[in-house]
Order: C-alpha cells, then sequence, then structure tokens
C-alpha cells in the first residue's frame, strides 16, 4: 500500500464510520495493543485484511505514540504466530499525525489455522465475523486439519454395521459396471475388490459404503439424509392464507440415489410450470420454474461432497423452497484450497473420492468438475439470474432467484421509506435498528423485501459485510455519492 492509498482508505473509513471483515481500528496513542486475535483472523480469512492505527473510536485521527516502536512491536507480535504472520506496514502523516497500516495476507490453506503459539491450536484460532474476531469452534479447526492429514471421514465404521447390511441391488449393479469399466479388477476375488474400492475395512462397511449401497443408511446415521420445505412467502416468518407455516415439509431417508430421487421428485412437484405454446409449430412446451438439470446437480453436489465426519453427524442437507427461490445448503464448507471465485474454474480437492468415484462408476455424475459450470449455463439458458454460491463457518450454501422477485426489478424512486432509509443510514445501522426505528410504520420483513433490499441492488445503500449478507452483525450504511 501507498501512502497516498492510505489517506484514502482513512477517508472512506471516516466516511462510513465502522469496522468491517477487512479493516481492524486501533488508536494505538498510549503503545501498541494486543494483536493475536486480529493476527489470527485475517491470517484464516479469504482476502487477508488491514490493522489501522492512529484512528480513534470516534473515527478521527489521533496517531500513533511512536510509528517506528510500533511497527516493531507489530513485527514480535507477529513472530509469535504460527505461521509467522508476515505483515507489510505503511505510514502516512494526516493533519501532522502520523497513521499506520498493517497488512495482513491470508497464509495456504496447508498452513491453515494461523494460532497465537501462547495460547495453542485450538484456543489460539480466530475467524474474523463482522467487525470483531471470535474462536474458531473445534469444527473449523477440525477442518483444516482433516484437508492437511488427508482424513477420510467417508472410510470411517459404524461399529454396528455388518457387511450383509450393504449386500443390496445397489451394490451388485455397482459391482456389475466396475467389472466392465475396470476389467482389471474383474478377475479378483470379492473380497479383495472390497478392500481396494474402500467398501469394506477391518471387516466391516465403511460409511461411504453405507451411503451408497445399504437399503436404509439412517439406521446407522439418522440424521445424514435431507430435510426439504416449502415456505409460503419470501421469509421464514411468513404464513400462508390460513395460517400454515409449510405448504410442503418432508424428510428425505435411504440411500444416496434414494435421496437424489426423493428431493428431486419435492422440488419438481412444489416448482410451478409454465405451459409455453410455439408458434411455429403449435407445439406445448411446459417450463419448470427452475432447470431441472441445475436443480439435480445441486442437489447431487451436496450429498456427494458434504462434510461425513463425527463433528455434522447431527446435521442433515437442507432445502428450503420459497415463492422467489430455491436453497440448498450442506455441512461443510468448501474443501481444501477451493474459493469462491475458483468455483466451475479448476479442478478441485475432493473430500469424499470413493463416494465421488462410485457415482461416476454408476453414471449419476461425471466427476470432471462439469456440475458448477452446468449449473450456470442451465440458469443463463433459461433467462434467469446467476446462481449465488456463499461459503460461511462451514456450511455451503447455493441459491436460485426464479426471476418473480419483484424487489430486484423495481425502481426505487417512487418508494417514500427509501429516502428516510437512506438519511437514517447515514450511520451504520443493523437490521434490529432499523426495525426499532420503523416500529409501527412496516412490518420489518416487508421493510427489507421492499425498500432496503432494492436500494442495496441499485447501490444506494450499502453491506458493512458483503461477502456474508447474512451475518448477524451485517449492517447497512449509504454509499457516498
Amino acid at each position: 500500500m501507498q501512502e497516498n492509498e492510505l489517506k484514502e482508505l482513512v477517508k472512506e473509513i471516516q466516511a462510513q464510520r465502522c469496522e468491517n471483515n477487512y479493516i481492524e481500528l486501533k488508536a494505538a496513542k498510549d503503545g501498541c495493543p494486543k494483536l493475536f486475535d486480529t493476527l489470527s483472523s485475517f491470517s484464516n480469512q479469504s482476502g487477508g485484511g488491514r490493522i489501522v492505527f492512529g484512528i480513534s473510536d470516534d473515527y478521527n485521527v489521533c496517531g500513533v505514540y511512536d510509528a517506528a516502536d510500533l511497527q516493531t512491536k507489530i513485527m514480535e507480535q507477529s513472530a509469535q504466530m504460527s505461521p509467522e504472520v508476515r505483515p507489510l506496514c505503511t505510514t502516512a502523516d494526516i493533519c501532522g499525525k502520523v497513521v499506520v497500516c498493517a497488512e495482513i495476507q491470508e497464509v495456504d490453506n496447508f498452513e491453515k489455522p494461523c494460532f497465537y503459539r501462547g495460547a495453542g491450536r485450538l484456543r489460539g484460532s480466530y475467524i474474523r465475523v463482522g467487525d470483531g474476531d471470535r474462536h474458531m469452534t473445534e469444527y473449523e479447526v477440525y477442518s483444516y486439519e482433516a484437508f492437511k492429514k488427508k482424513i477420510r471421514d467417508e472410510l470411517r465404521v459404524d461399529s454396528n454395521a455388518e457387511v450383509e447390511d450393504i449386500q443390496t441391488d445397489y451394490l451388485a449393479e455397482y459391482l456389475s459396471a466396475l467389472r466392465k469399466k475396470k476389467p482389471n479388477l474383474a478377475v479378483l476375488p470379492i473380497e479383495r475388490i472390497y478392500r481396494l474400492q474402500n467398501i469394506v475395512l477391518n471387516g466391516s462397511p465403511t460409511l461411504a459404503a453405507i451411503m451408497l449401497f445399504s437399503d436404509y443408511p439412517q439406521a446407522f446415521f439418522p440424521q445424514l439424509s435431507i430435510t426439504a420445505v416449502y415456505i409460503p412467502g419470501t421469509e421464514k416468518s411468513m404464513v400462508g392464507e390460513v395460517g400454515e407455516r409449510f405448504i410442503d415439509n418432508a424428510r428425505i431417508d435411504g440411500n444416496i440415489a434414494q435421496m437424489l430421487d426423493g428431493a428431486i421428485s419435492f422440488v419438481r412437484r412444489n416448482m410451478k410450470t409454465a405451459t409455453i405454446i410455439d408458434p411455429a409449430t403449435g407445439k406445448r412446451n411446459d417450463k419448470t420454474e427452475y432447470p431441472i438439470i441445475a436443480v439435480r446437480e445441486l442437489i447431487l453436489n451436496a450429498l456427494i461432497h458434504r462434510d461425513y465426519s463425527i463433528h455434522t453427524d447431527s446435521a442433515p442437507i437442507t432445502i428450503e423452497m420459497y415463492q422467489d427461490r430455491f436453497e440448498i445448503e450442506n455441512p461443510g464448507g468448501l474443501y481444501g484450497r477451493m474459493t469462491l471465485d475458483k468455483l466451475g474454474k479448476v479442478s478441485a480437492d475432493t473430500r469424499n473420492p470413493v463416494i465421488a468415484n462410485a457415482m461416476e462408476v454408476l453414471d449419476e455424475t461425471e466427476n470432471r468438475y462439469s456440475g458448477i459450470p452446468t449449473i450456470i449455463n442451465a440458469m443463463k439458458e433459461y433467462d434467469l439470474p446467476a446462481p449465488k454460491f456463499e461459503n460461511d463457518r462451514g456450511v455451503f450454501r447455493v441459491t436460485l432467484y426464479n426471476g418473480r422477485e419483484g424487489g430486484r426489478q423495481t425502481a426505487i424512486a417512487n418508494r417514500p421509506d427509501s429516502d428516510a432509509i437512506l438519511e437514517f443510514c447515514r450511520t451504520p445501522r443493523s437490521r434490529s435498528e432499523l426495525e426499532e426505528y420503523f416500529k409501527g410504520r412496516k412490518g420489518i420483513v416487508y421493510l427489507m423485501k421492499t425498500v432496503v433490499h432494492p436500494l442495496i441492488e441499485s447501490g444506494d445503500l450499502l453491506l458493512t459485510i458483503p461477502d456474508k449478507p447474512r451475518s448477524k452483525y451485517q449492517k447497512y450504511v449509504t454509499a457516498r455519492k
């Protein structure tokens, strides 16, 4: 960062009057504060972050006590991190007072989590949430360890499961396909095939084998299923005309193939279908609300790539259908070195290669990383908004919009509440503050849908945590024009 860039950054901070995911403010007027939590959280998050010293709690420039000594102290604390953090420091003179910025780079995923050695890996690992640093959960720390140490959770076994529990028609179909596609395995004894294909380990079927071939895997792993709901509105708090919370509600059990079919059936029966008459041929064509190929790829992706560790045994895949969108969420964020900006562009690290390879053998998936591009192209062909991908603290979420979200295309000029919102949000405001301020005038759900969201879409209102719009620490601030 150059000195002039730091000066511009200070102006932006003073205009928005808030910290965020990537900015931490420290006065440092009387000495160097402890930085271990923030050094850890910025090093662990995508894109890193910046610590700006010399800004007081009221966002005025107070200047640091001693720029040279401060930078020395920053380096000393950075050296106590594992791996060692190497910040890049920049100084700037603003109205005769010195401001210092320490830029913290994200560490490689093979080195995460970055933690303070004095507290240990579990207690010293932090993650950035909004404008604060939060302890990583045991699962978040484990997720990095699992990748680095190549822990294969899909190969764990349940002491109650026996080989006969997976000797079904599904296994017979798989073995038949395997022998055709991999003839070198066809001549081997069945016990050796089981071992080489990670179907059986130490005499017991693996979790992968149970999820793929058992008639009812939930007898051993009750929550490794799918829950699906269709909500009569655009928010969970909305109810239908007779007060119903759900139009449809189902728990979908079975093995992976059965859950895939069951989930697609649930979506099909709750999707609207338009009948289109081709003017040239007079033939009738039915067009579903969402492209079925995109829905199938999303469900398949969730079943294959979800986290199957003991940390997520109680977390099913969730499908939520609203009037304006379809959401699917699976336990376990993006795995390994994959990031949101690389989705569908580069080969991904595979969390569950046994399950992925088996589904390829069964011709259920190509296993060539074509799923995300297929989803994106299908939505484009349907002339619908691009899918929204989110990776948030151990979950991966995808949202498909059906184009009926009125607020996304509605102009805001004729909405009387928009000016009031923009004036109120000159100081960053939370959702609860908006609800309290406009109490009695409009319900918060109505306000968010018809005023706040359109203002965000138009760029008149900004999120303080743009990459995590659902964060409970989210605030809304009026854009500078």
